[in-house]
This record gives C-alpha cells, structure tokens and sequence, in this order.
C-alpha cells in the first residue's frame, strides 16, 4: 500500500500516537510519502519516520492509494487542495480541536491503518465549491471543500455585495462580508453567522450574510446547480475573498462567479463514523446538566 501524509504540529499528548503510527506502517511495509512541511516539522521534534519521499507541490505527489491529514479540520482542508482533481481519498487524523471532518482519534490509529489495509471503509462524496475570477486569486488552487467568503478589509466600513443568481439579481448585501458554503461548510463559519446545517449530501449551497447591515436579511439556501456572480463595492476600493484557508486582499475591480466544481473531494469514513453522531457530539445537542 501506497500512501501519502500532510500535517502540521501537534500537542506533545499525541507524540506517542504519532511515533506508534510510523513504526506500524514501516511493520506494516507501506510506502509513505509526506509533504515537505510535515517533514520539516517531524524531524524538529525528534519524532522517527523511515520515509524519504517529499512533495512539496501537489504535482509532486506520487500515486497514493488515500492521503492522511494529521491536525485539525483546517489541515483536512489544506490536504484536500493537494489532491485536486486526482480525488484521492482522504482521511483526518484529529489532533487539532473540533474535528467535524478529521474524526480519527489519535487513539485509533492502529485500527485505522488495519481498516485501510483491509478496505473497511466507505467512501463519502463531497461538493466542491469553484471560484472563476478575471485574475488569477489562489495560484491555480481555485475549489474549496468548505466555502467561498468575502469580507471587508481590517480598517474598512462594510461592503455592498451585488449578488446573482443565474444572472437574475437576488440582493445587494450591505454588510461585513458573505459565505458562499457547501452543506460540508455549513458547520463551519456559515453556522457562526447563523447560517443552517445541512446534511453532506445535500445538493445545495448557503449564502450566509455576515453582519448584515439590515436585520430582515437572513441566510438563504440555493440548489448547487446555480451559478453565484457577485460584484462587491468598498469605500476602501478593496476586499478580502478566502477560499477555506486560502486568502488575498483585491480590489473591486475583480470579476467574480461561484459554482460547483467538475470533480468532488473523497473522504475516508471509518464503518461506525457518522455524521448524526458527530453533530450530536461535537455541537452538544441534547446535553442537559440537570441530567
């Protein structure tokens, strides 16, 4: 078996996990190959890995059976960009905080490798969200698992978004920014602006107004057949447009259309791993202290 790994630090908790990992992988006779800031960051904490194969551009990857995130949900996002149009599967490690996406728990890592060793997984499909711009906004990496959002920049009053919706004018959203989420983003920033939940494979995008100037103006969920174009005013002259952890200030000038992209992100899900389970847990639905 072939695989890939990126990541990012970690709490010290997780270090014998971590070392746990490779020693049952090099047991185990599986390829790795890891990005190069993994790498970097491996061998400043001390930690051993036998793999000398490094990518450090996405082009550079080999041809993984599945890539493994080790971090948070963040580092999920990242990895995905990596993988691209391959759609290799993916599969998160949680060592980071919340964990929506990464749901592996340091803990499990052996059973993970055993399951992945012997296919006892599924595959979950995911909607990616693509940005097309008159310039070039993310160095080529133009899709996003989470969302597309534009926001105002530090030191300027809020924006007014000109939005369409398959060239028929929907509002001009006078506030601090909008989302644009997929249903796996909607647990995301898009839920902290008041935004709903939906379930992954929901066919379906969010635009979630952030700060809306006007109260009467609420999130509205569209089909994700729909093409998004949005054309943003600032007395600053510019904005800031982030797509999941990717980000850049432009100026007001620049062309903007949102839609789904032409391929989809393959995440790895353990047999018992699911989506109820996670939201009950993760957002503490049904706690009651009385009890």
């Amino acid at each position: 078996m072939k695989i890939a790994i990126h990541g990012r630090n970690f709490n010290e908790s997780a270090r014998p996990f971590i070392e746990n990992m490779f020693d049952e992988l090099a047991r185990r006779k599986v390829e790795v190959q890891l990005s190069k800031s993994f790498r970097t960051f491996l061998d400043q904490a001390g930690i051993s890995h036998y793999s000398e194969l490094v990518y450090e551009k996405p082009e550079e990857l080999f041809d993984p059976r599945l890539i493994v995130s080790m971090g948070g949900d963040g580092t999920l996002l990242e990895t995905i960009s990596h993988v691209g149009k391959r759609q290799t599967p993916a599969i998160g490690i949680n060592v980071g905080r919340l964990g929506f996406l990464a749901t592996v728990s340091p803990e499990r890592i052996t059973d993970m490798i055993s399951a992945l060793e012997n296919s006892q997984f599924r595959i979950d499909e995911r909607t990616l969200v693509e940005v097309e711009s008159n310039i070039d906004l993310f160095d080529g990496l133009n899709f996003g698992l989470n969302d597309f959002t534009i926001t105002k920049t530090d030191t300027s009053s809020m924006i007014t978004v000109h939005t369409y919706l398959n060239d028929e004018f929907l509002n001009s959203y006078w506030a601090d920014g909008l989302i644009i989420s997929t249903p796996t983003g909607s647990t995301g920033y898009s839920l902290s602006c008041g935004g709903p939940v939906l379930v992954p494979h929901s066919q379906n995008f969010i635009v979630t107004p952030i700060s809306p100037h006007n109260l009467n103006v609420r999130p509205l969920v569209v089909e994700d057949t729909a093409v998004i174009r949005l054309e943003v005013k600032s007395r600053s002259s510019n904005f800031l447009v982030s797509l999941d952890a990717r980000s850049r200030i432009v100026d007001e000038n620049t062309q903007l259309l949102v839609r789904k992209a032409g391929f989809i992100a393959r995440l790895i899900k353990m047999k018992d791993d699911s989506f109820l389970n996670t939201l009950r847990s993760k957002l503490s639905w049904g706690l009651d202290m009385r009890n």
